[in-house]
């Protein structure tokens, strides 16, 4: 199947030129990409969930199109979920949005929901990634790839990341828009590496009151998977599910599944409140 191709947008009001897309109509959806993507990696989940919700994807402060070639400062989990926070207050119905984080994205999110829950009315996170206080040393792959990065050796240091974060072998056999994506933002990871041993702090996500849902892939590295006990430990509402036939990129690996249950949550979770300009 070719991969559809989506419009691309520019929100007004920021102090860059957020690209995004969007389709449907309804309650507001918000996508969060994660490492070396942006809004494509969202391609099979658009027109699903666009049947009953407005889905909108934001590609984030220094990915494509506008995409950091060497480290920047501005680019951190903190200026991203800020960002997403003033695109939400930007939009149109006043609402607060659904929202959904993927990897990195979903540290984004989750920060976002700490930071500002007013905003958030339910939350998904994909196979969230990040490192929590007490981890051991941050894993070595994200300075190795930046090395490689730093010599000109973009294809390796691209296949060790995206290896090591999916699983084996897991470059080699990507498609080809995946990998032209995840080529235009090989430059991020010069920025990211200074994440590596910043942890979040888990009683953080205890405080939050909104749905959330865990969800991961079934053949996704067990890290992921020990990252979700300790959240479905300490958030008050909480679901879990797991993706079958597929690993990290679940979304992409069984979309129809994964879309699935995502609409399943999210229309449980109806808004029924009136729109703020309802007279």
């Amino acid at each position: 199947m070719p991969a559809p191709e989506l419009p691309q947008y520019r929100i007004q009001g920021l102090d860059y030129p957020m690209a995004y897309t969007a389709a449907g109509q309804g309650p507001a959806v918000l996508l969060v990409h994660g490492s070396l993507c942006d809004y494509r990696y969202w391609r099979w989940q658009l027109a699903a969930l666009a049947e009953r919700y407005r889905v909108l994807a934001p590609s984030l402060r220094g990915y494509w199109p506008a995409a950091y070639t060497k480290a920047d400062p501005r680019f951190s989990v903190e200026q991203h979920a800020r960002d997403l926070a003033d695109f939400i207050r930007l939009q149109p119905d006043g609402r607060p949005v659904h929202l959904l984080g993927h990897s990195r994205g979903a540290r984004v999110a989750l920060e976002l929901a700490c930071r500002n829950p007013e905003l958030v009315h339910t939350l998904i996170l994909a196979d969230p990634g990040f490192p929590v206080e007490g981890d051991p040393e941050p894993p070595a792959f994200h300075y190795e790839a930046v090395r490689k990065l730093e010599q000109g050796d973009i294809e390796g240091a691209l296949a060790d990341f995206v290896d090591t974060v999916n699983g084996p072998d897991t470059w080699r056999h990507m498609v080809g828009w995946f990998k032209t994506m995840v080529r235009n933002n090989a430059g991020t990871l010069l920025s990211q590496v200074r994440e590596a041993g910043l942890p979040f702090r888990m009683e953080r996500a205890g405080a939050l009151d909104c749905p959330v849902l865990l969800l991961g892939g079934a053949n996704s590295p067990a890290r992921y998977g020990r990252r979700q006990d300790m959240l479905q430990q300490v958030l008050q509402h909480v679901e879990r599910s797991v993706i079958p036939q597929a690993a990290h990129g679940m979304n992409l690996a069984n979309p129809l599944a994964f879309n699935r249950r995502v609409l399943e949550f999210l229309d449980s979770h109806a808004d029924t409140r009136p729109d703020k300009d309802a007279s």
